[in-house]
């Protein structure tokens, strides 16, 4: 029986075609045998030696050395220069390049003969001594290699790398495999979700799973996907936060918790928005919001550090560049109110008490809905006032009763709460509380949201029963706090976009 299925190469036209059709030609005459299934199959060894330890271990080789240290290497085929009976191949593995030098009197006829197959993007391992060339080019001089995968398509151009910023989010496969940005920003979220889970530890945190399908998305005002759950035929939702589980933890005893996970809002996308997201959430029983600015700072100066070597700054600098500014993370962060930031910008005093809030808006350019209070009020002229002109890590005290529903009354303002935000290069990092733990407090809370969906729609905070049905039971003090982890890395990398640090960001289909 034939195969009626179309190749890729059926799929392509001109030039794309031929190459496709000889990368299957290439494979057809390397025959089914020439692949290895593991290393230790063809080289004798389970587990290749990365480039980067190669490199640390031969550092100040004079030219035309060869030293007697035999290293197997593996990895991606992403520059060769065929020379007949000698052949230079660069492979990359997760650390770097490394060169491979094959020469006819090292290697036996067919060995080299069979090198003559590898593409571009094709995966070898290769066992050999470490060298230099003549012009000191640190090598491995190739005894023995194996094929390991053969690619049936090329990768992008060399030099151009892949440009288009559609094509690098769709196929980061490929961008990973020709450019240093991305796989940067993904060294990067590793050694900051490590880093957070150290710091937390080391301070008697435990992490905890909560559930991602909720009936109720409840944590914060945002608009949740929806989906259906077929064995218990009811509709659910994808979480928004990871705050309520969280704290119906702390209900059952446990004084100090955190997650570090996915949310999930269907809403907008922009620089520092995106519908899938990272957050750590953490809480701590007998603490407030003091406790978390204090906590925030060092999760934050801790994270610079980590990420400092990946991007090539001293690990100790705590001095680093974002947006065209210098932010010092090393100082004691700035702390500011809502109220007192509003009334700089206005050049007036602003209270909840005002008696012509909307007038102030309006002289200031800020729209506003007739249905807001006071405090939504001053809340928008802050984000379009203040905000965005805040560079230097600083803590945004004292947010509105009305716009704060898990929050607690602040002790000196019953008309403000005790939340922070912590914002820096105009990018909001975190928001924490000292946490409401009154529950009928909060069930007025969440009635006044309820009274506020007819203007803001789907994004009030939703009315939960089960949640107060916890809180009912007791619930210690606590200060808790959120940090969008993808935000935290946009200003320590540096970069334009979330959407350049998220490995896969939903696209629509081509």
């Amino acid at each position: 029986m034939t195969d009626e299925r179309p190749t890729p190469a059926g799929e392509a036209t001109g030039r794309e075609a031929e190459v496709l059709a000889a990368r299957r030609a290439s494979l057809e005459r390397l025959g089914p045998h020439a692949f290895a299934i593991t290393l230790a199959d063809v080289l004798g060894v389970e587990t290749p030696d990365r480039t980067g330890s190669v490199r640390a271990a031969h550092p100040d080789l004079d030219a035309d050395t060869h030293t007697e240290d035999v290293v197997t290497i593996a990895g991606r085929v992403v520059l060769k220069r065929d020379m007949g009976k000698l052949v230079f191949a660069t492979l990359r593995d997760r650390d770097g390049d490394l060169q491979l030098v094959l020469n006819a009197a090292d290697l036996p006829a067919a060995d080299l003969a069979r090198f003559h197959e590898v593409d571009l993007g094709d995966i070898i391992g290769a066992t050999g001594r470490v060298g230099t060339t003549r012009k000191g080019e640190l090598s491995v001089f190739v005894q023995r290699w194996a094929m390991l995968t053969k690619a049936l398509r090329p990768l992008p151009e060399k030099w151009a790398g892949l440009q288009d910023p559609d094509l690098q989010q769709r196929r980061r496969y490929l961008h990973l495999i020709g450019d240093e940005a991305p796989r940067r920003a993904f060294l990067a979220r590793a050694a900051v979700l490590k880093t957070m889970r150290r710091v937390l530890d080391e301070r008697g945190f435990i992490e905890f799973e909560g559930p991602m399908l909720q009936t109720v998305a409840g944590g914060a005002n945002a608009r949740p996907f929806t989906t259906h759950h077929h064995a218990l035929d009811m509709p659910m939702k994808l979480r928004i936060s990871l705050e309520l589980y969280l704290k119906r933890m702390l209900v059952g005893g446990v004084e100090r918790v955190f997650e570090l996970g996915r949310n999930f809002r269907n809403e907008g996308i922009d620089r520092d928005h995106n519908p899938e997201f990272t957050m750590l959430e953490a809480y701590q029983a007998y603490g407030d919001y003091h406790t978390m600015m204090e906590l925030s700072e060092t999760l934050v100066r801790e994270c610079c550090r980590a990420v400092n070597p990946i991007v090539g700054r001293a690990p100790d600098d705590l001095v680093i560049p974002v947006s065209g500014h210098t932010i010092d993370l090393a100082r004691p962060f700035a702390r500011i109110t809502v109220l007192g930031s509003v009334s700089e910008a206005v050049g007036e005093p602003i209270a909840l008490e005002h008696d012509d809030l909307q007038g102030v808006a309006a002289r200031h350019d800020v729209p506003i809905d007739d249905a807001w209070g006071p405090g939504k009020i001053v809340q928008e002229m802050f984000e379009k006032l203040v905000e965005g002109t805040i560079v230097q890590p600083t803590f945004v005290c004292d947010f509105p009763r009305e716009v704060s529903p898990l929050a607690r009354p602040h002790r000196d303002n019953p008309g403000l709460t005790e939340h922070f935000d912590l914002v820096m290069a105009g990018v909001e990092l975190v928001t924490a509380f000292s946490e409401l733990t009154d529950p009928d407090e909060q069930r007025a809370k969440f009635e006044l949201q309820q009274e506020m969906k007819a203007v803001l729609g789907d994004e009030v905070h939703p009315f939960d029963e089960d949640f107060l049905r916890a809180l009912e039971h007791g619930m210690p003090p606590v200060g808790g706090l959120g940090m969008g982890i993808d935000r935290l890395l946009l200003v320590l990398l540096d970069v334009q976009s979330l959407r350049d640090l998220i490995m896969f960001p939903a696209q629509r289909p081509e």
